[in-house]
């Protein structure tokens, strides 16, 4: 597909009569073409005004054709081929392999959503009948579904060029929950947007549907960004990013005449719990399998461990020393721009200037640009509690075991820890006491608990958290991965005494649809409907 470098707006190339901007190799510092035009306000109303306009029949779409639809858009992109892989990598440095594996989450998840949608669920149907009997009022006859808040906003994420970009996994969620997306791109990876944005906006015509589904934007976030959260057409927001930008976002909603969720990733430490039985294991092992958690895509994962709890003594000694040993052999990896590079370099001084924090082992610097040495520092768990520096996230390669001598200490800490979108026990069954005083405090802390695992890979399904207290997200209530994901975009609404010609087709006594239903309580699967008022 040719690189237009402008934006797509309701299916048409939209040239911005704003400044331009370029891709970056952060591999070499080299400019990419085509430049891309980025756009000014007016012209971002062209999008929100389609959007709005594509709400009504997007919102009512009728469940085969929407799941097609959505089924459609993972057949395009990976009929894009090789060449949104390459793209990808130029934009990013990130390996190919890498890059496969989330071209196949991506997918993945729209394929994943097209069956959510095809199973009905998410649509919560409750039918109270009508009791015109009952003593001593009558009952009315109610009934409730879901429906889509309206057109979203989504904004691309920087470490995710693909899963949590384009048509990643807050673009799939609010389509499948029949919300129109206006998408920002991250001018990191424009390159990657538009390949990824002309595959939607070709299943949107293939379909039938309105243009205005999908529009993918160019533009400076301070201004464009703002401007489309404030946009009265935006219903809700999508966003995965730092927290000063989430937090941005997050006033600009709540300061609106008509306030919107914004539903932002922002912040994590990750923090790893080692307990006394785990070291009685492997330390070896244990030690390489936590840098390599630390180092996996430099470090620039969301669930990347930025903390592990060790014990002091002899046993944690032994773990801090094979901790140095492992991340000594690492080499730097391709950051993925120059500017998270010099964050990172900021963030590692800081951290170890630090008092009481000390140096455990320091890898090599990669052979590209902006491919920093793996580090990781030591410190002890008073230092820990005293010190904000050093619960600061660093976003790449960098992480900080603390030392703690008492279950106490342990607890102490973790109180004083934000909130968090993992932690991670490595323990042994002699552990399980200490544990289960712990897991009380972690469970008000993150929003998922791993044991004797790293939490590096997010498994795409069901029952999967990606989310937590602040900073980690704006909403604890919600996941940005995992079909729960699509609650975020709707609302209930309730039907009262409405004749059948009126009601929706997901209420109606036929079931159209073939819904499953919980009637006057009970769920009624689609197999075993009865007549209502029977």
């Amino acid at each position: 597909m040719p690189l237009t470098g402008h934006s797509l707006i309701a299916g048409q190339t939209v040239v911005g009569d704003g400044k331009t901007a370029f891709g970056f190799n952060p591999a070499t510092n080299e400019q990419l073409d085509p430049a891309y035009s980025l756009i000014i306000q007016n012209q971002l109303k062209l999008a929100t005004s389609a959007a709005a306009d594509a709400y009504p029949s997007f919102s009512t779409l009728d469940p085969e054709t929407h799941a097609w639809f959505l089924d459609a858009i993972a057949d395009n992109i990976e009929a894009i081929g090789d060449e949104l892989i390459t793209r990808a990598g130029q934009e990013t440095g990130l390996p190919a392999a890498r890059l496969q594996g989330e071209r196949a989450r991506t997918t993945g998840q729209l394929r994943l959503f097209a069956a959510v949608v095809r199973q009905g669920d998410f649509r919560g149907v409750r039918i109270d009948p009508a009791i015109p009997d009952r003593i001593p009022l009558p009952r009315a006859d109610l009934r409730q579904r879901q429906i889509p808040l309206g057109p979203v906003a989504v904004f691309g994420a920087s470490n995710f060029p693909l899963a949590f970009s384009t048509a990643g996994g807050d673009t799939a969620s609010a389509l499948a929950a029949g919300c129109p997306v206006v998408f920002k791109a991250h001018n990191a990876h424009p390159g990657t947007s538009e390949l990824v944005g002309q595959a939607i906006a070709e299943a949107v015509k293939d379909c039938g549907l309105h243009p205005g589904v999908f529009s993918l934007v160019y533009g400076p976030g301070s201004s464009i960004g703002q401007a489309l959260v404030a946009d009265p057409a935006i219903k809700a927001v999508g966003f995965t990013g730092s927290q000063a930008a989430g937090v941005a976002l997050m006033r600009t909603a709540a300061n609106r005449p008509e306030p919107i969720p914004v539903y932002a990733e922002m912040s994590s430490l990750n923090p790893v719990f080692v307990f006394r039985g785990a070291l009685k294991g492997d330390v070896d092992a244990l030690a390489q399998q936590y840098v390599a958690s630390v180092t996996g895509s430099s470090g620039q994962l969301c669930t990347s461990p930025g903390l592990l709890f060790a014990p002091a003594g002899a046993a944690g000694d032994k773990l801090a020393a094979a901790v140095g040993r492992a991340v000594s052999a690492c080499a730097g990896q391709t950051m993925l721009t120059e500017g998270i590079a010099r964050s990172w370099n900021a963030g590692t001084q800081n951290l170890g200037g630090a008092e009481g924090v000390q140096l455990i082992g320091q890898g090599s610097p990669g052979p590209t640009e902006n491919a920093p040495a793996p580090t990781i520092f030591g410190a002890g768990v008073t230092e820990f509690t005293s010190n904000p520096v050093l619960h600061e996230e660093i976003f790449g390669a960098a992480s900080l075991v603390i030392r703690y001598s008492s279950v106490e200490d342990l607890l102490q800490a973790t109180r004083r820890i934000e909130g968090q979108l993992t932690a991670s026990l490595q323990l042994t069954e002699e552990d399980y006491p200490t544990a289960a005083r712990l897991l009380p405090v972690l469970e008000q802390k993150v929003g998922r608990i791993i044991v004797n695992g790293w939490p590096t890979g997010v498994e795409v399904g069901h029952a999967m958290v990606h989310g937590g207290p602040f900073p980690a997200t704006s909403d604890n209530r919600t996941t940005s991965v995992g079909t729960l994901a699509i609650n975020r975009f709707l609302r209930p609404v309730a039907y009262q005494n409405l004749p059948q010609e009126l009601l929706p087709a997901a209420l109606q006594d036929a079931n159209p649809w073939h819904l499953n239903r919980r009637i006057d309580g009970d769920v009624v699967p689609d197999a075993e409907k009865a007549g209502i008022n029977a």
